[in-house]
This record gives structure tokens, C-alpha cells and sequence, in this order.
């Protein structure tokens, strides 16, 4: 029986196993917490958004009325010099949804994979009248 060569094989095996495995800790960890930055630029967004309360409304009949234009405004107005694609935001009576993309450039790239994906969050808002 022979068995030369055999750990040589096994080592090189595990070690392609050990470096597979890195790549893909490394570029989830990355994308990771690149979402995790990604959702705390939506959520303010979307709190900045609340902030197109019509209050002369709200003080006069104490109905939650949020104006969408000055809504989208206020979004841009926070998101500007951030490196993300707003993609949509949605504004209702008492309520504000931003989505926003960005995409990531995987630290490792190994032969055959994409060398880039896109992270999208999304956030909503909505706005409630105080208990009394």
C-alpha cells in the first residue's frame, strides 16, 4: 500500500479550504459593516424627512399632515456629499420611507466573482401625536 504523497494533498487542500473561507469572512465582514453605515444614513434621512411636519396644521386642528416635497428636499439636503444612490422616498400623511444603494468594492476578489456589490437599506419614519 502506498500512501507518499497523501498529506501533501490533504495540506493543499486544507489550505485552499483556510483561504476560501478567509475570503468570504472578509468580504462579509466588510459588507457588513458597510450596511450597518448605510442603515444609519437612511434612518436619519428619514428623520430629517420628519421634520416637513406642517406644524401651522398640526397646531391649528392636531392632524399629522407631512408636505412629500419639502420631505424629498430635506433628504437631499442630508444625504448631501454621502456617497449613496437615493432611490426612492416615499412620503404619506404621517410617514416618511427612504431607500438608499451604495455599492462596495470587495476587499478580496478571487478569480471568477464579481468585484463589487450593491448594499441597500431602508428606514421609515412616521410620525405619531403624543399620548396625553
Amino acid at each position: 500500500m502506498r500512501e507518499r504523497g497523501t498529506v501533501t494533498v490533504m495540506t493543499v487542500g486544507f489550505l485552499v479550504l483556510v483561504g476560501l473561507l478567509t475570503v468570504v469572512v472578509v468580504d462579509a465582514s466588510d459588507a457588513f459593516l458597510e450596511r450597518q453605515k448605510l442603515h444609519n444614513l437612511a434612518d436619519g434621512a428619514a428623520l430629517a424627512a420628519a421634520d416637513a411636519l406642517d406644524e401651522d396644521g398640526y397646531y391649528a386642528d392636531h392632524r399629522i399632515r407631512l408636505d412629500p416635497s419639502d420631505a424629498r428636499r430635506l433628504v437631499g439636503d442630508y444625504l448631501s456629499g454621502e456617497a449613496v444612490r437615493l432611490v426612492a422616498v416615499r412620503a404619506d400623511a404621517d410617514s416618511v420611507s427612504v431607500r438608499l444603494e451604495r455599492d462596495l468594492d470587495l476587499a478580496i476578489t478571487p478569480p471568477g466573482w464579481e468585484e463589487s456589490a450593491t448594499i441597500v437599506s431602508e428606514a421609515t419614519a412616521r410620525l405619531r401625536p403624543a399620548s396625553p
